[in-house]
This record gives C-alpha cells, structure tokens and sequence, in this order.
C-alpha cells in the first residue's frame, strides 16, 4: 500500500497527510524488522475466524515457503508441525490459556521442512472481550535449541558427576565466603556413623564446629596447617586425618580441596571432597605388622643360623682334625687311607654348605659387612685361577685368559668377597664344563668407569625353561640327579654380594653351547687407597689343609721354648689341639674352657700366641679380646 492509496481510504478518518506517512513507514520498519527476524516469529491468532496470522522469518528459518503457510497457519493442521510427542502437551497448554487470564507459554518440538526439529518456545498474551472469551492470542515463537542443548548437557554433566561421587562414596563439602560458612553433604555424616535425625548436625550447633570437635587431637594441628597453607601459600589442600564416630570408634578421613579466589584476590568459595580410608589405613598398619613380623622372624632365622653355624662347625672341624691326624699315621693300610680322605671330603663339602647358607642367611639379614678398596682383577683371577687348576687339569680343560684392560687399574670391591664370587664361578665353570673343553675368562674396562668380567665355559648350557631360576636359592637346575656336588646357593650369594659392592651380575647361556657368567664393577679412582681404618672385617677363615699336605704352619719360630694359650669350652677340639701339638715338644700348651679363666692365664702365662673361640659361657671371645687389647 502506497501513500496516495492510504490517504484517499483515510482521508475522512481527519488525519493529516504528515500523520499518514509517519504511520505508513512504522508499518513499512515492522515490516522489515519481522521479515529480517531469522529464528524469531509472530503469532496473531485470530481464535473466532480460526486462523492464525504469522509475520517474521521464523518459518523461513526452518526452510518453509509460502505454498507452506496455508497448512501451518490453520490451527486444524498446525500440530502435524509439532513432535508426536510434544503434541499433547502443547494442546493441554493451549486450552489452559484459553480457560485462564494472564499470560501463556509452551516449550515444544516443530519439525524442519528437510527432517530433524527444532525446539520452540512460545509466549502469548490473550486479548478477552467483556465475557473474557478470547478474541486474539498474540505473541512471539522463537528457536531455543542452543539453550535446550546446553541445558541438557549441563543435566548430562550434573548427572555423570552425582554417578560418579555416589560411586566413589566420597562426602562433599563447600565453604563459601558469601555465606560465611561450610556445606557438608550428609554423605559426610554418613562416613563417621551420623544419620539426618542426629542432633549434632540439626539442633543449631555449628557443623563446621561439630566436625573440628570431633578431629583428634593430634591431627587437628596439622589440618589447620595444611588448611592456612593452602589460603596462604596455595599449596595442595590433601590431609589425612582421625576423626570419632558416632560409635566412639577413630575413622580416618582423607580430605582434598581447592580454593577459588575472586578478583580482588580473596577467597571466594572453597569445594572439595572426604574419603574414607579406615579400612585402607587398617590394611596398611596389617602390613606393617606383617612385615615388622617378618622381619622380626628373620632375625630369628639368622640368629639361629649363626649359632648352629658355630655348632655345626665346632664338631666339623673335629672331625676334620682328627682325619688329618689319622691320615698322617703310617701305620694305615690303603683302604683305611682311602676311607679317611672320604671322611675329609664329606666333612669338607659339609662345612662349605654350612658357611653358604650362613653367608645367606646374613645378606637377607643385611648383617653381612662389605669394606670397598682398590683391587687389582687381574692379580685376583689369576690367583683363583691356581687354586682351581688342579680341578681343571683333572677334567683336562685349557683355561685362557683375554685382558683389555690398561696396567694398574684397579675395581672397587671387598678383597675377601670378591674373590669368593670369582673362585665361585670358577669352580662352576670346571664342574659343569664338557670333558677336554675350554674356559675363557674376559676382563675389560667400558668408557663408563666400570669394568667386566666374564668366564665363559664349553658346558651343556642351561635351557631356556630354567633360565629365569638361575638365581634362585637352593635350585640346582636339575644338577641335583648327576654327581656334580653343589648346594644350589652359590650363585645367589655371588650375585647379592657384587650387587652390595655396588656392581651387577648375569650371564647368557645357549644350550649345548656353553654359558657364561659376567659381573661388573666401578673402577676405582686414581690415586685411592683403601682405608683400613674405615674398613669393617668379618674374620678370614683359614683353609683347611688336605690330609695329603701335612699340618699347616703357625707362622711361628719354634727355635727354643714356645707359649700357646688355647681358650675352647669344646673337649673334642681340646683333645685335637693337645694331639696336634704333641709333635712339637718344645712347646708348652695351657688349655682353658673360659674367657675368665683365659684371661687369668694369659696374665700369668704371657702366652706367644693365643688361640681362642668365639662362642665361650660366660664372656664370650671378642669381650675377652677386647679386655686383653
């Protein structure tokens, strides 16, 4: 409609043209605004004539022409735009605003003209005539799916979050600065025996009061600190504590939080969550109890070895004595000979198993004491390698050497237990070598200050399967069903004892190839020299000599008279030395069964030597040495 046409319908309404224009281009700027409204409309609905009247590019918005308004605008044929199952809720809106004043609205699904809905939201305002029939329903219908979207993933969120609180049965608490003070959840109470009915959290009392009341007092100080802390210095709010429940029983609470601060920097709000860990903290003291207990046993089992070892060996070197003593008689006929070395190679193996499982029983213990300094391993293999050549010459083996290390330098190790691993895998690789084979042993220095060595045997290997048992303690790989003697413990103490010097230990094995055991060491520093001073000995056991050898020297000028003090509560072993030293006329042996008694001879006498046990009644051995210093 134009200007010329509005005024000549108006023109006897008495509006002047200037009136008519400026109506006319209100009419015109609505136009364009409900025409430019994408995803709004505008609804008149013209409820005597049934028809409804919709402006604005609502519609457009959702792909409809104008072919489609006809159906959409007819009240009849308006809810097949609705989803199935928001239409009979939209119909019991629309006659609740039709029966009732004020003002109506309705949140409903409308489909698109391609698929899929939209979510809708409509709100009217009813126009009545005097009888308060409605005459017009005129509103505005716009797209909410955004907000529907967002609401629905807050809902998804809000839900996913109670799942899993409920299911990590944790309480939540808040404290807010708005408010001034804490929200504890009732899963809280619940955690220390507390119902909704109890009076402590609904009689007035101050929860967060009620709660601190209950903290031991022990654990009070530092919740306090973790708490100022974390207002403070803004470190972890993460604190574990003792708390009384309601059945006057300490339940232990772990509480975690974070503190949120607002813009002027102070706190604002502060959430966070208690978890029960009563029963995880009564696991934990069960294990400690259970290892205090085992630990506990274990010393036993050590403090029972060591005596037994002393008691083991006490009759063993009798027996090892006295065979030396038969064995030096020449009266003996070849088999009662025979029958003697039997009896000192028994007692031998014996006494060996003996200190095997007692230098075991120390390691697990952590008794055993290791004293580091420069040693050459060159100077020790080759030193070993004497010892055990003999063994090898029997079975024919041809041992050979491959040193790549520079002259003088020198591994970190304990002299003394060092070269028992090294005579360890000595003797291995001579009892499991083939017949006629070889062994090689490697020594050389990485650029990483460590040094390697490696012996390497021509054996039958040791298959795949029993590999992961080499370190075992008393496994013998199936060993035990040939005649190679062993106590399956060797190598378990060879492996501990270069890991407590500070190195490592393994081997590679192929089967019917050979095997070869490898431990590696620091190097030493130039210029270090062993500190003795700082270095804590175990007594050296001195070998025991073959029958064949005759007795050992004593290191002692028997020129002219000689003095020997012998402190041994043991009659077996008093009567073995007084026979030993028969053969020696010009010296005087004073025998004692107590370290009292020694140390009144040993004033008495000035005895040249002294030999004394360990294990004597009353004082034992180092107590009487120690006077005697």
């Amino acid at each position: 409609m134009n200007i010329s046409e509005f005024w000549r319908r108006n023109r006897q309404s008495g509006l002047s043209a200037r009136h008519i224009r400026r109506l006319l281009n209100e009419v015109e700027r609505y136009e364009r605004i409900f025409k430019g409204s994408r995803g709004y409309g505008f609804l008149d609905w013209d409820v005597r004539a049934n028809h409804m009247f919709w402006d604005g590019g609502f519609w457009e918005y959702l792909d409809y022409d104008g072919r489609d308004m006809k159906r959409i605008s007819s009240p009849d044929s308006f809810l097949e735009f609705v989803h199935p199952e928001d239409r009979e809720m939209l119909q019991n809106a629309i006659a609740r605003h039709l029966k009732m004043n004020g003002p109506g609205d309705a949140l409903f699904r409308i489909r698109r003209k391609h698929g899929g809905y939209v979510w809708a939201e409509v709100r009217v305002e009813a126009i009545r005539d005097d009888t308060g029939k409605v005459l017009y329903t005129s509103g505005l219908i716009f797209d909410v799916t955004k907000q529907k979207d967002v609401e629905g993933a807050l809902m998804l969120s809000e839900a996913r979050h109670s799942r899993i609180i409920k299911a990590s049965n944790d309480g939540i608490w808040e404290w807010t600065a708005e408010h001034g003070g804490f929200h504890f959840s009732s899963r809280c109470w619940e955690q220390i025996g507390f119902g909704d009915g109890d009076d402590v959290i609904n009689d007035g009392v101050d929860r967060l009061e009620a709660w601190r009341s209950r903290i031991h007092n022990d654990d009070l100080v530092l919740f306090d600190k973790t708490l100022n802390d974390h207002f403070i210095k803004k470190s972890p709010f993460d604190v574990e504590y003792r708390i009384l429940g309601k059945d006057r029983e300490w339940r232990w609470i772990r509480a975690r939080g974070q503190m949120h601060y607002a813009a002027d920097g102070k706190p604002w709000r502060m959430s966070g969550t208690n978890m029960d860990i009563t029963e995880l903290k009564r696991a934990e003291e069960r294990v400690l109890k259970a290892k205090e207990d085992a630990e506990k046993a274990n010393r036993a089992k050590s403090d029972f070895l060591s005596s037994m070892s002393h008691e083991l060996r006490t009759p063993l070197n009798a027996i090892l004595g006295f065979s030396q003593l038969f064995d030096l008689d020449t009266n003996l006929t070849p088999d009662q000979r025979e029958n003697i070395q039997e009896i000192y190679k028994a007692g031998e193996h014996l006494l060996g198993l003996v200190g095997d499982v007692l230098d075991l029983a120390k390691i697990e213990a952590g008794r055993l004491s290791i004293g580091l300094e420069p040693v050459d391993p060159k100077l020790m293999l080759r030193d070993c390698v004497n010892l055990i050549q003999t063994q090898a010459d029997a079975r024919g083996l041809e041992i050979k050497y491959r040193f790549t290390t520079e002259s003088g330098c020198r591994v970190l190790a304990d002299r003394r237990r060092l070269k028992q691993v090294l005579l360890n895998l000595l003797s291995n690789a001579v009892k499991y070598n083939a017949e006629n084979g070889a062994i090689r042993i490697d020594c050389e220095y990485s650029d990483h200050g460590q040094a390697r060595i490696a012996i390497s045997d021509t054996g039958r290997g040791i298959p795949t399967t029993l590999q992961d048992s080499v370190f075992q303690p008393f496994n013998r790989l199936d060993a035990e069903n040939s005649n190679v003697e062993g106590t399956g413990v060797g190598l378990v103490i060879s492996k501990r004892l270069v890991e407590q010097m500070g190195g490592a230990m393994g081997f590679h094995s192929i089967e019917r190839e050979g095997s070869t055991f490898w431990l590696q060491l620091p190097v030493a520093e130039a210029g270090m020299h062993a500190d003795v001073g700082a270095l804590v000995r175990e007594p050296d056991v001195a070998p025991v000599p073959s029958p064949s050898a005759g007795p050992a020297p004593l290191g002692l000028d028997f020129t002219g008279d000689r003095k020997i003090l012998y402190v041994e509560d043991s009659l077996p072993n008093q009567r073995l030395m007084r026979q030993v030293l028969q053969r020696f006329p010009q010296i005087h042996l004073a025998v004692v069964g107590d370290g009292f008694s020694g140390l009144f001879e040993a004033r008495t006498l000035q005895p040249d030597l002294i030999i004394m046990d360990i294990n004597l009644p009353g004082m034992n051995g180092f107590e009487t040495l120690n006077i005697l210093k």
